[in-house]
């Protein structure tokens, strides 16, 4: 067994999960603040419905392209580099959207912010895998992705207490303060030992070694294998080789799938609430309880993984997310709809962080980045079309029930997606020689 596998959670460990849970934490800050801030504009700007939803749309482009260009980039120079750049660009050009003078302007600057936002995901899920050990790695992956969640729950709530004194403008310049501990960033965040040692940097990769198993002694022995020769073809075409093709496609089509959900819900759940009779603030409590959903979802699913694999807890949630949405639009009891916004929050980014988790191990690290890359940007052309999709049913004046059962069909799709992924072809359930090191201590004396 490799020595990152066997290893212990320690300070180390507890370091990286802290500062890659700031990141995402910001990250899902970034991509819920403009759903909290859409009646705003709307009101501020006087545009359209579809013209909120389209500016929701462009964003998404960008994390589409931002998934593809990073995870592929990542594979080459880096993990560490690229989570660097990733966080500058979402951090800086959210907060320039403050100063945003029109929609043009604005949408300029997310849809810069969204090539940041979409790259610095699939490296955050690589290098956190990279660098687990093996009997925590899903739990690992999914606790980090809670930040996204938690950073969702701070915009609605910011959002509630910032708009009625303040306005939009200074939501979205708390989006900024991860400019502020970028040093630290850069001090703290390990490279990945496996490129480390695919780059033939050992030296490097020993020093990341010994953090991670401090038992390791100056005079233990570790031996690294020869750097693997520059693999023939494009990296994704490799998605599609050694029986996983099936389960490639399967796999985009659920992260589609969430990410309909998601951006479905992050940018018109307060509009659609609304639509079904509460006011903004309350409106912006549920978005903040969806998330509260998503972390537990992501905790209590995330342990459950481990245990029955993940399809018998992926598929049937899915199902479950698509039941409580279409129950929605029927009941007038807040508490019944503050437990199945929980539910959605649970099925939809709950889901997605735990799909994440099965993605990163599914394949072999060499391709990590890119199969994960490529996944989360096929993720994003849900994101979308979602935020137009529902901006078009929110115009049409159907009844609201209409509007989440049209919404609850994206979760169908992707049940159906998740059941027919074949485990049996995952990289994790193959007995191979590992990728990183192999630890000899020197005999006891």
């Amino acid at each position: 067994m490799s020595i990152i596998d066997k290893s212990r959670i320690h300070s180390f460990h507890i370091s990286l999960i802290f500062w890659l849970f700031l990141v995402i934490a910001f990250d899902g800050y970034d991509v819920v603040v403009y759903g909290a801030i859409v009646p705003s504009l709307i009101s501020d700007w006087g545009i359209s419905d579809v013209t909120a939803g389209a500016i929701g749309s462009y964003t998404v482009m960008g994390t589409a392209v931002g998934a593809v260009m990073f995870g592929l980039l990542a594979d080459k120079i880096g993990r560490k580099k690229i989570i660097l750049l990733t966080t500058f660009l979402f951090s800086f050009f959210t907060f320039l959207s403050g100063f945003a003078t029109g929609p043009v302007m604005f949408t300029v600057f997310r849809i810069i912010a969204g090539i940041g936002l979409g790259g610095v995901m699939p490296n955050v899920i690589a290098l956190a895998t990279e660098l687990s050990p093996k009997h925590a790695r899903s739990v690992t992956v999914s606790f980090i992705f809670c930040g996204y969640s938690i950073g969702a729950m701070v915009a609605a709530l910011t959002s509630r207490s910032l708009l009625p004194i303040g306005g939009w403008e200074p939501v979205l310049w708390i989006a900024g303060i991860p400019l502020l501990f970028l040093p630290i960033l850069m001090k703290v965040i390990p490279e990945s030992v496996g490129f480390l040692v695919q780059k033939g940097r050992n030296e490097e990769a020993r020093k990341i070694l010994s953090k991670i198993e401090p038992g390791i002694s100056e005079e233990a022995v570790i031996e690294f294998p020869e750097p693997a020769g520059k693999s023939s073809g494009s990296p994704v075409v490799r998605l599609f080789e050694e029986k996983r093709a099936r389960s490639t496609i399967m796999f985009w089509i659920s992260c589609f799938s969430a990410f309909m959900l998601i951006y479905s819900m992050n940018t018109w759940l307060p509009s659609l609430m609304m639509e079904v009779g509460y006011d903004l603030s309350s409106s912006l409590t549920l978005t903040a309880v969806m998330q509260v959903g998503a972390i537990i979802g992501t905790i209590v699913f995330g342990r459950l993984v481990d245990k029955v694999g993940f399809k018998k807890v992926l598929v049937p949630l899915f199902f479950f997310g698509a039941i409580a949405l279409s129950l929605i639009g029927f009941t007038s009891s807040t508490w019944i709809v503050f437990a199945l916004i929980a539910v959605i929050g649970a099925a939809s980014v709950g889901l997605q962080n735990v799909s994440n988790a099965f993605v990163s191990q599914y394949y072999p690290g060499t391709m990590r980045s890119t199969a994960v890359g490529s996944t989360m940007a096929f993720g994003r052309v849900g994101g979308i079309v979602a935020p137009t999709f529902v901006g078009i049913l929110l115009s049409l004046n159907f009844l609201p029930q209409f509007n989440f059962a049209a919404i609850a069909s994206a979760a169908v799709l992707g049940g159906i997606a998740m059941l027919f992924v074949q485990e049996q072809h995952g990289h994790y359930s193959k007995e191979e020689e590992p990728k990183q090191a192999d630890q000899q201590l020197p005999a006891a004396k």
